[in-house]
């Protein structure tokens, strides 16, 4: 399979949280680009198209949409 992607991605199980209109999701960070992840949710229910993810262990916190969704999985781009 040829990997077509702007940027590489590394599969980790990462602990985070998605946040938006002061309310807080927890997901887990299944994969990771410099361009977007694929996130694990329990529930789609209340996410917005655009929220941002907070990665506590590596400080991040990205501004994220939705680029599409899963029955558990929401895949992102940051921006």
């Amino acid at each position: 399979m040829v990997e077509t992607r702007a940027a590489p991605r590394y599969r980790l199980s990462k602990p985070a949280k998605i946040e938006f209109g002061g309310r807080e999701v927890d997901c887990l960070v299944r994969n990771l680009s410099l361009t977007g992840a694929s996130l694990e949710v329990s529930s789609q229910s209340g996410i917005p198209e655009e929220f941002n993810l907070v990665v506590p262990a590596d400080g991040l916190n990205l501004h994220c949409h939705v680029v599409w969704r899963k029955i558990y999985r929401i895949g992102v781009a940051f921006g």
